[in-house]
């Protein structure tokens, strides 16, 4: 049975993670993002459910006495979390799971999935990444420095990623991440799971 492949996406905060992922999603079939559980407010247009699982820290700290994520991280004073139950059940249906995580998480993940993807987003550089930041307009100006203090130890750990890539032009971007997702699910570790039908027709006397 078609086994999905888990793609992991880490970078510096304002740095066009979520808007590459959306356009990823767009663009590439059984291709399926997890939704992170959250004790962080909720933003000017964001949806419970769809942008992440909003809840209080009680109720996180519940969830990780249950063992309900696969990986949680710290991340600017508020707590993050993957659903395990959600992200093995779209795996085992062999849809493609993107992880849109801080480095911290990145590596968990990696230590339970050593076969998964991991890409780290970069900005062309700290000026854009700060115009960026501003431009959105999700944070106040005390927020945005402690985000930019943060970026240059968050962006130390591109070393631990399978894949690095600048986000300057936001179309080429997402036509190397695309390039990087569809070789992967090329790799033979993949297709002799995928293709175990059609191999073993192939190699009938």
């Amino acid at each position: 049975m078609k086994q999905g492949t888990l793609f992991i996406v880490t970078a510096p905060s304002g740095a066009g993670k979520t808007s590459l992922v959306n356009e990823l999603l767009h663009q590439i079939k059984n291709l399926l993002v997890s939704v992170s559980h959250t004790t962080r407010p909720i933003r000017p247009g964001e949806t419970n459910g769809k942008n992440y699982h909003f809840v209080d820290e009680r109720r996180f700290l519940s969830m990780i006495s249950n063992g309900d994520f696969l990986e949680t991280a710290d991340v600017y004073g508020y707590k993050y979390g993957t659903s395990k139950k959600w992200v093995n059940a779209e795996l085992g249906r062999g849809n493609d799971v993107i992880l849109e995580i801080d480095w911290q998480g990145a590596i968990q993940i990696k230590r339970q999935f050593p076969g998964a993807c991991s890409i780290f987003i970069l900005p062309p550089s700290l000026e854009t990444l700060l115009d960026r930041l501003h431009k959105r307009q999700q944070d106040d100006d005390e927020t945005i420095a402690r985000r930019m203090a943060q970026a240059k130890e968050v962006i130390s750990h591109v070393k631990d990623a399978d894949y690095a890539v600048v986000n300057d032009r936001f179309d080429e971007t997402v036509n190397e991440v695309s390039s990087i997702i569809q070789s992967r699910r090329l790799k033979i570790e993949a297709q002799l799971v995928n293709l175990a039908n059609l191999l073993a027709n192939l190699a009938k006397d």
